[in-house]
């Protein structure tokens, strides 16, 4: 069901003009910085891939891809990707790029299942990266060390949005800090997922939660997360489970926890096969993805989406993803949004 949060007082610190402007800026310099961050290449994406070979993100299982007959193709099915999780992995086994070097690429998805809200569209947009790496690397450290990357980026952007809009202070901490969804399940035993990022977010302005995806001692997942890409089974330090994570900062506008990026080491063929096992999917096995992946004929990648419009909606304070993007929403959510000064694109 469809809702949007009015924050009290909100008033847009750009004009619709400045705000078209400013989004072109950030995307700009954001992914310069994050290629040349983590010796990434710009590749061409598809908009959709064929249904039945399990290449689409499966995202949380239950959402459904928005699919359509090929006229040309005997009316073989297509599907418009959610996200470019898996099909990355294949890009960079193809270009058979060398550890350390990968790609990043413009998403553009429709999740039609979306519950619509200040942060949530029917129309997704993001950098899908995905970097070779080397069998040692899969640990928490090479983890870790990337997202300090991303992080080093997200704030140099914050700065050049700073220089160029002075109204819009920088707030972002110096360093992001890492937790394990473990342990914030074991300090908030009582709340739900989304009220602890809301706690650790708030406390420390950018976190990265690790681990997503598995079951905790409590018998739920921190969030769902398919068994087919990120590594959320691998055990770690301290019986810590996963290689995987989400990128959170503090939201002022909206006074929220607010997801940048999610992103992680990609599954080995050992974590893929118990992932699926665990997830009662095994039948994927057989799948055009899954076995070339469980024969060893793709390479070991770490990879992640960043949102382009979320982070735009960050860096100039914006209310709604809709300032931010053209979408479609329900009538009275444009018109509450009006009614409040929230122009929607």
């Amino acid at each position: 069901m469809s809702q949007v949060f009015i924050p009290s007082d909100y008033e847009s610190l750009l004009s619709v003009r400045e705000t078209e402007h400013a989004i072109v800026m950030i995307k700009d310099f954001f992914q310069l910085a994050l290629s040349t961050e983590l010796n990434l290449t710009r590749v061409t994406a598809p908009l959709f891939v064929p249904q039945g070979i399990g290449l689409n993100d499966d995202l949380n299982g239950v959402e459904r891809a928005v699919s359509f007959p090929v006229k040309d193709m005997n009316d073989s099915k297509m599907e418009i990707v959610h996200s470019l999780a898996k099909w990355k992995r294949l890009k960079v086994t193809d270009l058979n790029l060398n550890p350390g070097f990968g790609i990043y690429t413009d998403m553009n998805a429709i999740r039609a299942d979306e519950e619509l809200d200040n942060i949530h569209s029917l129309y997704v947009d993001q950098w899908d990266w995905e970097q070779a790496i080397l069998e040692q690397d899969r640990n928490l450290e090479y983890l870790k060390d990337v997202v300090r990357k991303i992080y080093r980026c997200i704030k140099r952007t914050e700065f050049f949005i700073y220089d160029r809009y002075p109204r819009i202070s920088p707030i972002l901490p110096e360093e992001i800090t890492f937790v394990f969804s473990e342990d914030l399940q074991k300090a908030y035993p009582n709340l739900s997922g989304k009220e602890r990022e809301n706690i650790v977010a708030e406390k420390y302005g950018a976190v990265f939660i690790i681990g997503i995806g598995a079951s905790l001692p409590d018998g739920k997942p921190h969030d769902g997360r398919a068994p087919d890409y990120d590594d959320w089974s691998t055990e770690t330090e301290g019986g810590h489970k996963g290689l995987n994570g989400d990128l959170l900062v503090w939201n002022p506008v909206l006074k929220t926890s607010f997801e940048l990026s999610s992103m992680g080491i990609r599954v080995s063929p050992e974590s893929l096969k118990n992932q699926l096992e665990l997830k009662g999917c095994t039948e994927r096995e057989k799948l055009y993805f899954h076995s070339m992946l469980l024969d060893g004929k793709l390479k070991q990648t770490i990879g992640g989406g960043i949102g382009q419009s979320r982070m735009c909606m960050y860096f100039l304070r914006k209310a709604h993803i809709g300032e931010t993007q053209v979408s479609v929403w329900p009538d009275s959510m444009r018109k509450e949004c009006s009614d409040a000064g929230i122009i929607l694109l």
